[in-house]
């Protein structure tokens, strides 16, 4: 059974700092292009940053140089720091692993709260 299982979330004020982290079971996690995703209420889920398995990178112009996505293979586990948090980044974020063709999988999701 796979399951991806996200923690780190909280409440952090404007200008704060946060570690998510994504702890992936039941898949050969290192061959998976790993994901964080968010959505905030009454929008869409958007991409926030993914990293294949060789490491390469991908961020929404909205994060770029403030989060950092990153991936431990040998603990099977992916992970989003974030930095310079800002309002516009409360949502419910999630973690996505993706394999060509098969099916995503995604995590049940960690809710981060930006406010003073």
């Amino acid at each position: 059974q796979v399951q991806l299982m996200e923690s780190g979330g909280g409440l952090v004020q404007p200008g704060g700092s946060l570690r998510l982290s994504c702890a992936g079971s039941g898949i050969r996690f290192n061959i998976y292009t790993m994901g964080w995703y968010r959505q905030a209420p009454g929008n869409q889920r958007e991409l926030v940053a993914t990293i294949t398995m060789s490491g390469n990178t991908n961020y929404a112009d909205s994060v770029k140089g403030r989060f950092t996505i990153s991936r431990d293979n040998a603990k099977n586990t992916v992970y989003l720091q974030m930095n310079s948090l800002e309002s516009d980044d409360t949502a419910v974020y999630y973690c996505n692993a993706r394999k060509w063709p098969t099916p995503d999988y995604w995590g049940q999701g960690t809710q981060v709260t930006v406010s003073s």
